[in-house]
This record gives structure tokens, C-alpha cells and sequence, in this order.
């Protein structure tokens, strides 16, 4: 039998969250489940960029524009514009439905597409409980129709770390990622101290966040990096000593595992799905309240053994979100549609 799935978003350099996700299930399913045949579906502006990737041997490449043909199809970002006989659609977030983080004409198209694509399924996969409940109460959706499925992360070695005085922040520039506050914050900490914001920098709201760094008396102090390769991301995760994570909103909050996973001690916050993700491996604070943030912050900064312990606390959390766990829990969403 053939599994048909949505690949659009697992093209491009710049790959986001979503990204990431999909080509780790796109990929992860054809490795771990070599007899079954995949159907990579992409929509038609991405189908050309789609051929510089080496497909899997059990895996073709077809269009999306109309109902894919397969039993079983797999929408892999919450949008569902062809159903198949069985569909089952991943949902990362919706905060576009809850906060003025978009233009009004995006949250309206948005909220049409989520919601068509939450009536067109018949099974959910949620990435967090928060995005569950969040999927149940604004679309309307029973609890019975949605299996929670976190993302995974991927647990380098660390023995090349050499952390210096450096305070890291990754993520597109917007409104939610709480850039503005977060410079505030970082002005508290000792000299010597620096804060470097790696990603893109035209996100909703990126020039009012940005106009906090250039306004800021520590602004020789920050390097706003834009963004970076995978090589320079990893280089930054060798150098950072602290991650800081204040974002307003998030359905399940990746660079916070990442940066686990790569043996930092992380500041994120309190609302929203990162508590769930972070557990008690990361200092969690009001993403609102800027004095909290700034404490949270000099407390590292001026404690090397709490530095240690909370590092050590984060590694041991990102273990427990291997890749090969999402997917074969994505496999047994399968199984159910069968």
C-alpha cells in the first residue's frame, strides 16, 4: 500500500521548524519502513527546487493538485487542499489565531486554511499538548481525532564546545520572538557579555524588535547575524555559554531542544508549549516581565556551576526526543487509518 505525503515544505535552504520536521518524517518513514512505497507530494512552486533532492529508492515525486493518489494521505503542515480517502494532518501552532503576531489579511486566509484542514481530516497530529487543546477549542476539533506527536531533535556530540561569554537567541525576527525585551534584559548583564540573534530579519514586526537593539547602550555588544548556515549555527552553539528563548508564543518551541541537545543552559518561557518542552531542564520566566529575564540571565552569567547543571539537565531532556520516536508514532497514526 502507498502512503501519500505533503513535501512542499521540506524544500529550501532555509528551512524552518516545519521544515525540519517534514523531512525528518518524510525521510525517517522511508528508512524505517522500506517496503511500504511513499508518495512525495509537492505543490507546483516548489516542484522544480524538489529535484535537487536524492529521494529515497521507495519514494516518487508527484504534483499536488488534486486528490493524491493513495489511501492514505499525510498533510504534513496543517493544510489539507485535496482529500484523500483517509487524511490525517499535522498541526505545529495557531498562535496567527490568537495574537497580532500577522497582517489581518494573513490571519483571515490562515484561519480558513486551518480550519478547512482540521474538517477534511480524520485523524490530527498535534506536536504539543498545548497545540492540541489549542486545535480543540478554536477549530472544533474532538480530543478523540488528535494523537500528540512532539517533534524530535537530534543529540550532537559536545566535546568541541568552547563556551564563551555569549548569550544565544535563534529564531526569525518578529513580534513573538520577544527580541526587544530580550535586549532590554541583556543590557543587565555584566561587561564582557554579548548577545548574538541569529535569523532572518523580515519577520511581522522585525524593525520594531530590531529598533530596541539599535537603540540600546549595549549595542556594540550585539551582533545581529541574520541568517546563518547550518555550519554557522553549529559554530554558535559551540560558542554560547547561555540560549535565551523568551518568545510569547509557540506551539512546541524546537531551538529550545536544540539547544539543549547541543549542552546549553536555556531561558525560555513560561507560557505557551515551551514549559512542556523545557520541563525542569531550562530556567523558565515571564517573557513579559524584563527585570525576571534579565535576573534569569545574570544568574548564569555569574554562576558557572549552575551554567553546568542546567546544561546537563537540558542534554538529558533532549534525549528523550529522538526522531525515530515521532516517527514511528506517525507510523502507528497509520496503522489506525488502515
Amino acid at each position: 500500500m502507498s502512503i501519500a505525503l505533503d513535501a512542499t515544505y521540506s524544500v529550501g535552504r532555509n528551512l524552518s521548524g516545519v521544515g525540519v520536521y517534514s523531512r525528518e518524517i518524510l525521510f525517517g518513514l522511508a528508512q524505517a519502513h522500506p517496503e511500504e512505497e511513499y508518495l512525495f507530494y509537492y505543490r507546483t512552486h516548489r516542484l522544480l527546487r524538489s529535484l535537487r533532492d536524492r529521494l529515497p529508492r521507495n519514494a516518487t515525486r508527484r504534483v499536488l493538485r488534486s486528490a493524491p493518489a493513495s489511501p492514505i494521505f499525510h498533510a504534513l503542515n496543517q493544510r489539507v487542499d485535496y482529500r484523500a480517502r483517509r487524511t490525517v494532518s499535522t498541526f505545529h501552532d495557531l498562535f496567527v489565531m490568537t495574537g497580532q503576531y500577522s497582517s489581518e489579511e494573513f490571519r483571515a486566509r490562515f484561519a480558513v486554511q486551518a480550519r478547512e484542514a482540521a474538517a477534511r481530516s480524520d485523524l490530527v497530529i498535534a506536536v504539543s499538548e498545548f497545540t492540541a487543546s489549542q486545535v480543540e477549542a478554536l477549530l472544533g476539533v474532538e480530543r478523540s481525532r488528535i494523537r500528540v506527536i512532539p517533534h524530535g531533535v537530534r543529540t550532537p556530540p559536545v566535546d568541541s564546545r568552547r563556551p564563551e561569554k555569549l548569550v544565544l537567541t535563534v529564531g526569525a525576527i518578529q513580534k513573538r520572538k520577544n527580541i526587544a525585551r530580550l535586549v532590554k534584559a541583556f543590557e543587565s548583564m555584566p561587561v564582557g557579555w554579548r548577545l548574538a540573534i541569529a535569523g532572518s530579519t523580515d519577520g511581522f514586526g522585525a524593525q520594531e524588535e530590531l529598533l530596541a537593539v539599535e537603540q540600546s547602550p549595549r549595542r556594540t555588544d550585539i551582533d545581529v547575524l541574520g541568517y546563518v548556515t547550518a555550519e554557522e549555527l553549529e559554530n554558535l552553539y559551540g560558542r554560547a555559554a547561555i540560549f535565551a528563548f523568551p518568545s510569547l508564543d509557540e506551539g512546541f518551541g524546537m531551538p529550545v531542544l536544540d539547544a539543549m541537545a547541543h549542552g546549553i543552559p536555556v531561558v525560555t518561557s513560561s507560557r505557551s508549549a515551551l514549559p512542556e518542552v523545557a520541563g525542569d531542564a531550562a530556567v523558565l520566566v515571564d517573557p513579559e516581565d524584563t527585570e525576571a529575564l534579565g535576573e534569569a540571565l545574570r544568574s548564569f552569567a555569574r554562576n558557572e556551576n549552575l551554567r553546568a547543571d542546567f546544561a546537563q539537565r537540558g542534554r538529558s531532556r533532549a534525549l528523550q526526543f529522538p526522531w525515530q520516536v515521532a516517527v514511528e508514532r506517525t507510523w502507528s497514526v497509520y496503522g489506525e487509518l488502515r
